[in-house]
């Protein structure tokens, strides 16, 4: 009976939608393609139960149930659907089953426009034009929240394997909380894996880089598995060093080399001697030794104990923390004396959430950030290996 149904029925529809085309074009077509998608799903339903309405066989396989109303959003606008229903819950039309994977292709691609850092007011235009239909601000934020659960895996996911050397930051995004805007800290972490390769370990949306929140932070990493580590690299923040002495007192410490250097600058008594000091400290650091590095930080600190007695009393109390990286193989120091490769990340972050200008939410923050995120780390465990294992022994 059904398989010679459809053919009529197909033949009827197609002299319809010949008709409205040559009578009315394209703007007459959407009323016709709601007809055959009902038309479609009540064929559909009837392959399915193995009968007609109403009609009685030995295969029949259940029973119809009226239809379910739907608005599905098409390039031609909102179609007005009816969704035949059968009693026991066993069918949902092939038909319809296209036009929702369309749909949720729509919505994923939203998200992505939203990832990509396209304000929400361009996706609105952008949806417009593309569904003939409008979408609020509010519901392409929404919509951004179908990434939600494959974020929260990357951001949760085991650390299995161990990571010998981390780099730890932070940067600041201007978010709306509790009522006033605030610029929230975005704390990061990343690590060397045992191939070489950087992975994107950790990152959190905190009210600021207080030690409870790098702690906090630090622990996390820990409860996921974190081991092996050798080496961290990092900026002198007051918060971030109290957390990783009480979270990982054993692990040595190397103070980022090109952060230091900036922090020199801040004890020159005048403007004019920044940048013979910014010399004197690339001199410290590109010694081939420790102790060659040593012997030219003395010479340093004596040129300027009279001149900038500060510079030097600051010089002689923290230079040793810049030289931590002198005692692995030479070959690693360039890459592991300073944290510029997580500055570099923290450019890309802020370029893509430029267009944001301001979070409504930590929530969404963080979404956006991860998304990010998680793009560019897969970019780096597919590349090239930031530095070479076989150095590492």
């Amino acid at each position: 009976m059904t398989a010679e149904l459809a053919p009529s029925v197909g033949n009827t529809l197609l002299r319809e939608i010949m008709e409205v085309l040559i009578n009315e074009g394209t703007q007459g077509f959407r009323p016709v393609l709601e007809a055959l998608l009902n038309e479609t799903m009540k064929i559909d339903r009837e392959m399915h139960l193995k009968a007609a309405p109403y009609e009685r066989t030995e295969q029949r396989r259940g029973q119809a149930n009226g239809f379910k109303p739907k608005t599905l959003t098409t390039r031609l606008g909102q179609l007005q659907l009816e969704v035949p229903q059968v009693r026991d819950s066993s069918f949902y039309p092939q038909s319809l089953e296209r036009g929702c994977r369309s749909e949720v292709a729509l919505k994923v691609a939203l998200a992505e426009m939203y990832t990509q850092g396209v304000s929400t007011r361009k996706v609105t235009a952008i949806t417009e034009r593309l569904c003939g239909t409008t979408i609020s601000s509010t519901q392409v934020s929404n919509v951004a929240k179908m990434l939600d659960s494959e974020l929260e895996k990357f951001r949760k996911r085991p650390l299995s394997e161990p990571f010998r050397y981390i780099f730890l930051d932070a940067q600041y995004q201007r978010v709306r909380h509790a009522g006033a805007v605030r610029s929230l800290a975005v704390l990061l972490a990343i690590g060397i894996n045992p191939e070489g390769k950087r992975e994107i370990l950790a990152v959190s949306v905190s009210l600021s880089e207080a030690e409870v929140h790098w702690r906090e932070f630090l622990q996390s990493l820990m409860a996921r598995g974190l081991s092996g580590v050798e080496l961290v690299i990092s900026d002198d923040h007051s918060g971030l060093k109290a957390a990783r002495q009480a979270v990982m007192p054993s692990v040595p410490w190397q103070r980022c080399q090109f952060h230091m250097s900036q922090n020199a600058q801040a004890y020159v008594p005048v403007v004019s001697m920044r940048q013979e000091i910014a010399q004197a400290m690339r001199d410290i650091f590109s010694q081939p030794g420790v102790e060659d590095a040593r012997e030219m930080a003395k010479k340093v600190i004596r040129r300027y104990e009279k001149k900038a007695p500060k510079f030097a009393k600051w010089l002689e109390e923290n230079i040793e923390e810049g030289f931590t990286v002198f005692k692995l193989p030479r070959p690693l120091w360039r890459k592991l004396r300073t944290s510029n490769g997580l500055e570099r990340l923290n450019r890309e972050i802020k370029r893509r959430t430029r267009v944001a200008t301001l979070f409504p939410n930590e929530a969404s923050c963080l979404r956006l950030i991860t998304a990010v995120l998680q793009e560019i780390n897969e970019e780096w465990v597919t590349g090239r290996a930031y530095i070479g294992t076989t150095t590492t022994d």
